[in-house]
């Protein structure tokens, strides 16, 4: 059943669409009585059915909807309605990280418009992602896409479809292979080859997000899917004074140290990323161009 002409779904009045994925949509709602407004995330059509995407929307509603934290999305419930699977979430609705970067408004890009708001965000994404390895997770798919920002930095972090337990001592040493999944561009080595994750998965996949943010462009690039992860296990990790020569030496070695190959060699958590982000500028200038050389 198509969601045109579904006018209610889990007791809410859907109003229009504020996101689109590949298998799924998120609508604006509202609940007519107390005049709540909330974000129903459904699958799409061809997915309603598939066990695969069944079961990552409730492993995300699992995950979600134990975490509460201002920098995390909020999933209230989950249901089905005539064959509509869907989660109640907080609603949020503003545009992601990657659509900033890649924005243009009236031939500017947002991203230089908002230059002075990046450290916040940086900050704000981290404190999100940091709380959700304090409670035990492992996201699997940090990128720009799973950070909701708004104009004023507030930040969201989104998607747990992909969450997984972390596994730490034996756990993880005698933890057998898994099915590699998360998104190329932003994958960790030990990721890619399937092993059991650490938080320092997260860590890898932040540097790469952080890059992007700031160069305005991916850490790597590959004409095909191969030479793309083959290049995240072996190629030198970039500096990306390359790319921006606003951002600090300092800050550049951050990242560095985020986007090692060995997770053991990586900077170890999020909390320590925060730290030194307290005491390492970002920028050399107050209100830097992203991504400008």
């Amino acid at each position: 059943m198509a969601l045109a002409g579904q006018q209610y779904l889990g007791g809410y009045r859907l109003l229009h669409v504020v996101n689109r994925g590949q298998t799924s949509q998120v609508w604006a709602a509202i609940n007519d009585q107390d005049q709540s407004r909330r974000a129903l995330k459904v699958l799409l059509e061809d997915f309603r059915k598939q066990r695969e995407h069944l079961t990552y929307m409730k492993n995300e509603f699992q995950v979600g909807s134990v975490i509460e934290h201002e920098r995390i999305i909020r999933i209230y419930a989950q249901g089905s309605s005539q064959g509509i699977p869907y989660l109640i979430m907080e609603f949020f609705p503003y545009p992601n990280m990657k659509d900033i970067i890649q924005r243009v408004v009236d031939g500017q890009r947002v991203l230089e418009q908002v230059a002075f708001m990046v450290p916040t965000i940086v900050e704000r994404a981290a404190e999100g992602l940091a709380y959700f390895h304090q409670k035990g997770w492992v996201h699997r798919d940090v990128k720009p896409d799973n950070f909701l920002v708004n104009l004023e930095g507030e930040v969201k972090l989104i998607d747990f479809a992909l969450a997984v337990r972390r596994k730490t001592g034996f756990a993880r040493v005698f933890a057998r292979k898994t099915k590699v999944q998360g998104t190329r561009s932003y994958m960790s080595p030990e990721q890619i080859r399937g092993h059991a994750l650490g938080v320092e998965a997260d860590v890898y996949s932040f540097g790469c997000t952080l890059f992007h943010l700031l160069a305005a462009r991916l850490p790597y690039t590959g004409a095909t899917s191969n030479e793309l992860l083959n290049k995240h296990l072996a190629a030198p990790v970039p500096r990306i004074e390359a790319f921006n020569r606003n951002v600090t030496s300092e800050f550049s070695d951050v990242l560095q140290s985020m986007m090692a190959k060995d997770h053991k060699k990586r900077l170890p958590n999020i909390d320590e990323f925060l730290r030194l982000l307290k005491v390492t500028p970002i920028f050399k200038e107050a209100q830097p161009v992203a991504g400008g050389k």
